[in-house]
């Protein structure tokens, strides 16, 4: 059977992996030129073709791939004057692997149909390791026989795909578990910080909160900064961590849950991001440490 033709829009350090993964699957596939892509030299050497506009990407594939920053790129990506929208085919698909915010992602599915086309959010947790291994998790939402079609596909990036609901959901999903996931960051750095400024040693910080309630993904991540000043541990900005936290305010204001807890990592990611711009997420020990309660 015909594989499906796939372009790619936004080819950054997660894009770069999925997109070398669609290839290597054998599909043919075509990529938007914009300045943020990484190099795409391998990638047109394999055979994958470059567009300067969305919609003439759009109309030379049966499946987009949205990966990009957030909503309000992805909103540009696709109905900007050239943009994919008016370039989509009926019944072509989109799937937008963003971070965004869900009633975005709503109204953006709303039009694409209007179009005839269909629409999946397929937003993506783990790094961009995982993305170049095909080991990406991948929390859906949409119809689950569009979600039936197209996983042949996803499954090209992806070891773990969920089904979380309607359109929407899956980008919901998303800001829920970076919320805990930077949450759970900046709560240990900031007591790294305290642990610096009051003399307890950084191993002797490490080893009591990995045998007790203080072990998992987050302090694992943090471990290489806090025992050795590498902040590669986990290679997320500060200033991402604080747009996808400004997401996740912004989605429980809209159905008015608890977020004081939300208010106070938001706030700190925000002082952090202006004063340590390109700073990656372990190095907010450093600041909290440098800066304390002011």
């Amino acid at each position: 059977m015909t594989k499906k033709k796939i372009g790619m829009v936004g080819v950054g350090l997660m894009g770069l992996g999925i997109a070398g993964n669609i290839a290597r699957h054998g599909y043919p596939l075509s990529l938007l030129e914009h300045a943020g892509n990484q190099p795409l030299d391998a990638l047109k050497a394999a055979g994958a073709r470059t567009f300067q506009r969305g919609r003439d990407l759009a109309e030379a594939v049966d499946v987009v791939i949205l990966c990009v920053t957030g909503s309000p790129q992805v909103e540009d990506a696709l109905l900007s004057e050239g943009g994919v929208l008016q370039g989509l085919r009926p019944g072509s698909l989109v799937i937008d692997c963003s971070t965004a915010i869900p009633t975005s992602t709503q109204r953006l599915a709303g039009l694409v149909k209007d179009a005839g086309s269909r629409f999946i959010d397929a937003a993506m947790t783990r790094t961009p390791k995982e993305a170049a291994e095909g080991r990406l998790n991948l929390l859906v939402g949409g119809d689950a026989q569009v979600l039936a079609e197209c996983r042949p596909i996803l499954e090209c990036f992806a070891e773990n795909i969920t089904h979380v609901g309607a359109v929407g959901s899956g980008h919901q999903m998303k800001l829920l578990h970076n919320y805990v996931s930077l949450g759970s960051v900046s709560l240990i750095a900031e007591a790294a910080a305290c642990a610096e400024r009051s003399g307890v040693p950084a191993e002797v910080f490490v080893q009591i909160l990995a045998q007790g309630g203080g072990a998992g993904v987050a302090l694992e991540r943090l471990r290489p900064f806090l025992l050795a000043k590498d902040p590669k541990g986990l290679q997320f900005t500060i200033s991402n961590g604080l747009k996808d936290m400004g997401y996740y305010v912004a989605a429980a204001q809209g159905c008015d849950a608890a977020h004081a807890i939300a208010d106070g990592v938001h706030a700190t990611l925000k002082a952090a991001a202006a004063a340590e711009p390109g700073a990656l997420m372990p190095e907010l020990v450093a600041f909290l440490a440098k800066t304390g309660a002011a």
